[in-house]
């Protein structure tokens, strides 16, 4: 059962991911000299992410078949592993250790059974049927050591994100909804020995967990597009493993 994020809404969220940030933010002073020099928000980059990721991670829910008159029948869904497109927009802000980031996600070879717009099916077309929804993220990052700390080989950072993704939850009112994710998120430079001139000295290995706290569906939810009912909370848990190569670099 999911005690700590029940299903409060878009408001709920807000207030608490601006409680968050209040908490985490910690005052501080410029001097006129700095203001001038440092704007609040730095030069942006922009990076490509082929991105693996794997869902659930742990245990996948259990459910039963709701258009079976077997009792009993239950099964645990499918974890899936999919390959998505990130491209992501990076902005430094003048506060020590905390940036903005802004993310397009696509999934390019996902399928599905129905159109969700026209209502035709795999079955009646004679072939799978393409899901390529666009996903966006807006991320708040708070580092929690740098590459300037390790030599130039690793850095940590931890995201506060609004998620704005299809719908899944049974009551959503909409076919996109705003969901509240946290990250913890691990980038590996592992090319930092070639010398800066090689296009490869900048790419990173990132490792990327991720606790999906709103947005998914319940104990006891029912999901009418694919007649199940929920057994137990959805797993809110994934891993994911990209390759960050920067398009554009701020300079």
């Amino acid at each position: 059962m999911n005690l700590f994020f029940p299903k409060f809404g878009y408001v709920g969220f807000q207030i608490l991911v601006v409680t968050f940030c209040l908490f985490m933010i910690k005052p501080v002073r410029l001097s006129a000299d700095d203001k001038e020099k440092k704007p609040f928000l730095g030069p942006l980059s922009l990076n490509f992410e082929p991105t693996l990721t794997v869902s659930p991670l742990g245990t996948p829910a259990l459910v039963t078949d709701i258009a079976s008159d077997a009792p009993g029948d239950t099964s645990r869904l499918e974890r899936a592993v999919e390959f998505e497109l990130i491209f992501a927009l990076e902005i430094p802000t003048g506060l020590p250790r905390i940036s903005l980031t802004g993310e397009v996600i696509w999934t390019p070879f996902a399928t599905t059974d129905r159109n969700p717009f026209t209502g035709s099916t795999s079955a009646e077309l004679g072939q799978s049927i393409r899901e390529n929804p666009v996903e966006l993220e807006a991320e708040l990052n708070f580092a929690l050591f740098t590459s300037e700390q390790t030599g130039g080989w690793l850095d940590m950072h931890f995201d506060v994100v609004d998620q704005f993704s299809p719908a899944e939850q049974p009551d959503d009112r909409a076919w996109y909804t705003h969901k509240l994710n946290f990250e913890l998120d691990t980038a590996f430079m592992v090319f930092n020995w070639l010398p800066e001139s090689n296009w490869l000295h900048s790419l990173e290995l990132e490792v990327s967990l991720d606790y999906l706290a709103t947005g998914l569906p319940g104990k006891g939810d029912v999901v009418s597009a694919e007649n199940i009912r929920y057994l137990n909370d959805a797993n809110r848990w994934s891993l994911s493993f990209l390759f960050v190569l920067p398009l554009a670099p701020a300079h």
